[in-house]
C-alpha cells in the first residue's frame, strides 16, 4: 500500500503544537485544521505540560528552540510522564545537538526540519497517528488474547475438576452415568447462553434479542409441561438461532427484513443453513442445530431453506418462529416500525395459518401473556379493532402511538365521534394502518 494512503479517519486523535512563535503557530494551524484533528496549541514547555495535565493528547509536535524549555527537554518529560504520546520535534538544519539530543532523551518518532514541505509534513503525521493507532491495537488485541487465556485455563481447570469428580463417582456405580451425562448436557445448554451474549455484542444494543427470545422459550416450555429434553434442545436453539448472522456487515445486521435489497435478501436466507453448519460438528448441538435450520420456514411452505409445510417442520422451529418474530417486530428487526407487544401479536395472528402453525397460537399467546405482564391481547375484555371499527364511547386498552413513536391517545381515554374522524384523517395523511386496543364493558352480572 503506498504510504499516501495511510489515514487516521477511524478516530480523532488529538494534537498539541508548541513553538514560541505566533506565526508558526498560525501557519501549522491553518495546514492541519481540515485534517480532523483535535488542535491544542501551546508558546512554552510549560504551557504545553499544563494543557496536556487537563487534556488526553495523542501527538505533540514542539519546535526544538524555545527559551527556558527548548523542545528536546520538553519532549523529554512528555516521554517519562505521557509514554504513549508520540513525539515530533520541529527543527531547523543547524540544530543537530538538539536532535540528537530529542533522539536519546526524549524518544521522538521522526523530526521535521524547517522550513517543511506542507504535504510530507501532513504524511508525517498521518504516518505517525497511523503508528501509534496500530501499537495501540496491537495491545488492546494482546490484552484480550491474555484476558481469554486465562479465562479459558480457569474453565478448562473447572471444566477438569469436575470431569474428575463425575469420573470418581462413575467408578462406584453405574446409576451416575446418566447423572453425569444430564449434567455434562446441562453444562452445555449454559455454556451455549454465555456464547449466546457474546453473540448479541455483534448486534446495535437497542436490536439485542437473544435474551429476550430465550426467556420466553423458556416461559413457553413451563407453562405447557414441555419435557426436559425439550427444554434443553429449545433452549439451544434460541440462545443461537442467529449464530449465522456474526459474518453480516453492521448496516446489514441492523436492517429490518422488508427493506433488504435483493442481494441482502439472499444473504439473509441464507442464514439458518449457516447458523446449523457451524453447530453440527458439536455432538449435543445436533437437535438444536436442526431446530434452527428450519426455525424460517413457513407453514403454507413459502419459507426457508427448505420450503417445508405444516407438520414437516419440527414442533421445535414453528415454536422457536412464533418466539423470535414476536421479539424482533419489538425491536424493527422484521419491518421498521417497531411494535408494541399486542400489536406484535396481532400481526402473528394475521400470518397465522401463512407463516404460523394455528395449533400452537393460542398457548404462545397464553405464554407470551405470562412473560410480558403488559400484554393484554389475552384479555376477553380487550378487542383489537381497525380506525374505521371504532366508534364513540370505547376506551383504549392501551397507549396508542404513531410510528415515529408519539404518543397520539393515552390509555383509558374514551372516544368521542370528533376524535374518531380526526384519528382516521390522520391515519390516511401518514398513510399508516393502526392497530387499536380497545376495552369492552364489563358484562352485566345481575341479568346472568
Amino acid at each position: 500500500m503506498d504510504d499516501k494512503t495511510v489515514s487516521v479517519s477511524a478516530f480523532k486523535p488529538s494534537v498539541l503544537l508548541v513553538d514560541d512563535e505566533e506565526l508558526i503557530l498560525s501557519s501549522l494551524r491553518r495546514l492541519l485544521r481540515t485534517q480532523g484533528y483535535t488542535l491544542h496549541c501551546a508558546t512554552s514547555g510549560e504551557e504545553a505540560l499544563e494543557i496536556m495535565a487537563q487534556h488526553p493528547v495523542d501527538l505533540v509536535m514542539s519546535d526544538a528552540r524555545m527559551p527556558h524549555m527548548d523542545g528536546a527537554t520538553l519532549l523529554a518529560r512528555i516521554q517519562v510522564q505521557y509514554p504513549e504520546t508520540v513525539r515530533l520535534l520541529l527543527t531547523g538544519y543547524a540544530d543537530l545537538d538538539v536532535i540528537v539530543k530529542a533522539i536519546n532523551e526524549g524518544g521522538i518518532y521522526r523530526y521535521i526540519s524547517k522550513p517543511w514541505n506542507d504535504d510530507d509534513m501532513l504524511l508525517t503525521l498521518r504516518q505517525s497517528l497511523a503508528h501509534q493507532h496500530a501499537d495501540r491495537e496491537r495491545q488492546r488485541l494482546e490484552q484480550l488474547t491474555h484476558d481469554q487465556n486465562e479465562a479459558l485455563q480457569a474453565l478448562n481447570a473447572s471444566l477438569e475438576k469436575r470431569v474428575q469428580a463425575r469420573t470418581a463417582e462413575l467408578q462406584q456405580t453405574a446409576d451416575m452415568l446418566d447423572l453425569a451425562y444430564d449434567e455434562l448436557k446441562h453444562s452445555y445448554a449454559t455454556m451455549t447462553e454465555v456464547f449466546s451474549l457474546l453473540v448479541n455484542q455483534r448486534l446495535p444494543t437497542d436490536k439485542q434479542t437473544n435474551r429476550q427470545v430465550i426467556d420466553l422459550v423458556r416461559t413457553y416450555c413451563r407453562v405447557h409441561g414441555v419435557d426436559e429434553v425439550t427444554q434443553r434442545d429449545l433452549g439451544m436453539a434460541a440462545a443461537l438461532h442467529n449464530i449465522g448472522k456474526l459474518g453480516w456487515s453492521d448496516g446489514l445486521i441492523g436492517t429490518p427484513a422488508d427493506q433488504l435489497s435483493h442481494v441482502e435478501r439472499e444473504r439473509y436466507r441464507g442464514y439458518p443453513k449457516q447458523s446449523e453448519s457451524l453447530l453440527m460438528t458439536l455432538d449435543p448441538m445436533h437437535d438444536a442445530a436442526r431446530l434452527i435450520l428450519h426455525h424460517q420456514e413457513h407453514w403454507d411452505g413459502t419459507g426457508f431453506p427448505d420450503r417445508l409445510r405444516g407438520a414437516a417442520i419440527p414442533f421445535g422451529s414453528r415454536l422457536l418462529k412464533l418466539a423470535v418474530d414476536f421479539i424482533e417486530l419489538q425491536h424493527g428487526l422484521i419491518i421498521a416500525r417497531r411494535m408494541n407487544s399486542d400489536e406484535a401479536l396481532v400481526f402473528i395472528r394475521q400470518y397465522t395459518g401463512r407463516w404460523y402453525d394455528p395449533g400452537l397460537l393460542e398457548g404462545f399467546i397464553k405464554a407470551c401473556a405470562a412473560y410480558r405482564a403488559d400484554i393484554t391481547l389475552g384479555d376477553p375484555l380487550v378487542k383489537a379493532v381497525k380506525s374505521r371499527e371504532l366508534s364513540a364511547g370505547m376506551v383504549l386498552a392501551r397507549n396508542l402511538n404513531a410510528d415515529n413513536g408519539m404518543l397520539l391517545l393515552n390509555a383509558g381515554k374514551v372516544l368521542s365521534e370528533p376524535l374518531v374522524d380526526k384519528l382516521i384523517s390522520f391515519e390516511a395523511m401518514e398513510g399508516a394502518a393502526y392497530t387499536i386496543f380497545i376495552r369492552l364493558p364489563e358484562p352485566d352480572l345481575s341479568l346472568a
